[in-house]
Parts: structure tokens; C-alpha cells; sequence
């Protein structure tokens, strides 16, 4: 399914479309953006976001799950990469932050390559990841919330 803009136009998917909204979003403070950088030898056929957690949670978060892959840390945050567009119609518990395009809003310096994923895919699977820090965090997935009929 997609949009035309008009006789002869281009068609615009519904993916171009949540890609195009995802653009626009802003970090809610100042500070400099860094974009996290793919090892070299790894590839990206996914594309690449990222999910940061609270540097309190990250290790407890690499213990739980069964692969990791590249991990960025700075002062504040590990980096988790995943594949772009993990957060389609899935809601990151708080105090996860999701970082379109694995553009970290607001460090302070570049986060550091602490751990690199086996094999030539940088990602950690983001569903595992979600469900570690739903666990961490005492939220329930959002798959498993009872749905109101209230409107």
C-alpha cells in the first residue's frame, strides 16, 4: 500500500513514511550528537539504530542475554546497536533511549567501542534485549498488557 502525491508521482510507503517521521524527531536537550561507528569488516544490511540504557543497567543487561553484539559506552550510557527501525510499534521502557540512525543525542564525547559482536553483523537482537530490560526494569512487555475497550 502506498500514496501517490499526485499524477505521476512517486509512491510513498507506509515505511517511507514512519522513516520520514523518525527524521524529524529532536532531542529533547542540547548537546552534540555522535554517530556510533560500525567496526570495520561488519556490515549493516539492516541499517543501524541504537538502544542506551543507564550505565547501572548495562552490565546486568549483557549478562541476561544470549548474544551480545556492539556495546558503546560513555560516561552516562552503553549503546546496544539493532537493527534500524526496532522501536516500530514497540515502546523501549524507561529509562531506555532510542537513538534513530545509532545517533547518540547529547554526549558529551563519543561513546567508546567496548564490545564487538561476533562474526561481521554488529547488532544484538532486539527483542532478547527488550525483554532483558522490560525484566530489569519491572515493565511489562507491551505485548502483554491488557487492552481497555474504554475508548
Amino acid at each position: 500500500m502506498g500514496v501517490s502525491s499526485g499524477s505521476g508521482g512517486q509512491v510513498l510507503t507506509l515505511d517511507t513514511l514512519v522513516r520520514l517521521g523518525r527524521g524529524l524527531r529532536t532531542p529533547g536537550t542540547p548537546g552534540t550528537p555522535h554517530k556510533l561507528t560500525v567496526p570495520e569488516g561488519m556490515t549493516v544490511p539492516l541499517g543501524c539504530d541504537a538502544v542506551g540504557v543507564p550505565v547501572r543497567l548495562g552490565e546486568q543487561l549483557a549478562s541476561r542475554l544470549p548474544r551480545v553484539g556492539c556495546v558503546y559506552t560513555d560516561a552516562t550510557h552503553w549503546w546496544w546497536l539493532v537493527p534500524a527501525d526496532s522501536d516500530y510499534a514497540l515502546e523501549w521502557p524507561a529509562p531506555a533511549q532510542y537513538a534513530t540512525g545509532a545517533v547518540v543525542p547529547d554526549a558529551p564525547v563519543a561513546p567508546a567501542l567496548v564490545r564487538r559482536g561476533e562474526g561481521t553483523l554488529p547488532y544484538t537482537s532486539p527483542i532478547p534485549l527488550y525483554l532483558a530490560l522490560c525484566r530489569l526494569t519491572g515493565t511489562t512487555p507491551a505485548w502483554s498488557r491488557p487492552v481497555s475497550s474504554a475508548g
